[in-house]
């Protein structure tokens, strides 16, 4: 065990887990109508609680258990069986890996509620995210991470995918995940609605900047050099993102607005996120001006030609990011055009086929979409009893 690897990751898993609670909440509570607010908090509070009962009872195992086959981990790690203090994992504690882990699986499902809120089922959300996070997310963690099929020395030989924090492994399974789900729950019945709290948008969003530095710089899993440059790296990307998005808004429509530039942000990181392992500061830069403008017209195109209401646009933004990313590997040089590429499809069919397969189980258990009373006089009230402000108090 190395004391410095490990006090670095035991802070990089406090930031990752801050980038849920309360980063991506207040991140996306602030992008919905005040009635709905309150149900984006419980959906990313409730996803973090089961995904971490999930991940110790079989999540990990599936993911990073000693299967053979290039699958799956197996389940020789079901509720950490086998692990102790004294066990190691490079330089790490076990049992600590498993926690910067879990903060992975946490978040992953996380990002999926801004595909769908204000519109859909409590039992839905936490049904489908349960399945989905050990049924789709922990197998492609190990086939990318976990010595797996896609791994180096996996099926496209030596050199195989790059995705250094999650390019492919968290934002295209979230961001493809979303917008499957929007597809299948069609359109909110009011979609012109302007952000309640734009305060709260950028709040959340400075909260997911510095969360960040753990989720990337961590995923060096040692306190090193090499954890310093994607550290400094994700930083200028995403400085360089908030601005190509603020610029371009402004070219385009006249004015650059402050959710605009804060969701320049967030694409940003999400598209140096698999990079920023293996490039330096000049191809931050490159990655994240390129970014600004990519996932905004991402964000037209869903929006306005393929018409899909992804509520807060995650495909844009961290499908679409991390795509870029990932495939940004290859274009500077530190990976292969046949790893990056055939990662990015096998996992694309695969996250699809899962997602589909398991809206349509989950929807025979519990309703997919609430009703129309329901979502007209929003899901704070009508779902959980409560609202998020009280004016007469």
């Amino acid at each position: 065990m190395n004391g410095a690897d490990t006090a670095w990751i035991i802070v990089a898993t406090a930031l990752v887990l801050f980038m849920t609670l309360p980063g991506l909440a207040l991140f996306y509570g602030g992008l919905v109508r005040a009635r709905n607010v309150l149900s984006v908090f419980m959906h990313c509070f409730a996803i973090a609680c089961l995904m971490s009962i999930l991940w110790l009872v079989a999540g990990y195992s599936i993911a990073f258990g000693g299967g053979t086959s290039g699958l799956w981990g197996g389940l020789d790690k079901v509720m950490l069986a086998g692990v102790t203090v004294d066990s190691l994992s490079g330089t790490l504690p076990e049992i600590l890996f498993f926690a910067f882990q879990m903060t992975f699986a946490i978040i992953t499902p996380a990002l999926i509620v801004g595909a769908y809120v204000e519109r859909v089922g409590f039992g839905f959300v936490l049904t489908f995210s349960g399945l989905w996070m050990l049924l789709c997310y922990a197998p492609v963690v190990h086939w990318i991470w976990g010595g797996g099929m896609l791994a180096d020395g996996g099926i496209f030989g030596e050199t195989g995918v790059k995705d250094f924090a999650g390019g492919i492994v968290v934002h295209e399974t979230a961001g493809l995940a979303a917008l499957i789900i929007a597809v299948f729950l069609g359109p909110r019945r009011n979609r012109t609605t302007p952000p309640h709290n734009p305060g709260f948008v950028m709040i959340g969003a400075a909260m997911l900047w510095v969360g960040w530095f753990g989720f990337n710089g961590g995923s060096q899993l040692a306190a090193d050099g090499g954890a310093a440059m994607a550290l400094t790296v994700t930083h200028i990307s995403a400085a360089t993102a908030s601005l190509s998005w603020a610029l371009w808004e402004r070219i385009k429509y006249g004015k650059a607005s402050l959710v605009g530039l804060v969701t320049g942000t967030i694409a940003g990181l999400a598209s140096i996120t698999p990079a920023s392992g293996f490039v330096g500061p000049a191809a931050a830069l490159l990655i994240g001006a390129v970014a600004g403008i990519l996932c905004q017209e991402a964000v037209n195109l869903v929006r306005n030609w393929l018409k899909i209401d992804d509520t807060l646009d995650v495909f844009a933004v961290h499908g679409v990011g991390g795509i870029f990313g990932t495939l940004m590997i290859a274009v500077l040089g530190s990976g292969s055009w046949a790893a990056q590429l055939g990662g990015l499809v096998i996992v694309g069919v695969f996250t699809a086929v899962v997602t589909i397969v398991l809206i349509k189980v989950v929807a025979l258990i519990t309703p997919l979409r609430v009703d129309a009373e329901t979502e007209t006089n929003g899901l704070d009230l009508s779902v959980h009893g409560e609202r998020a402000y009280d004016m007469s108090s």
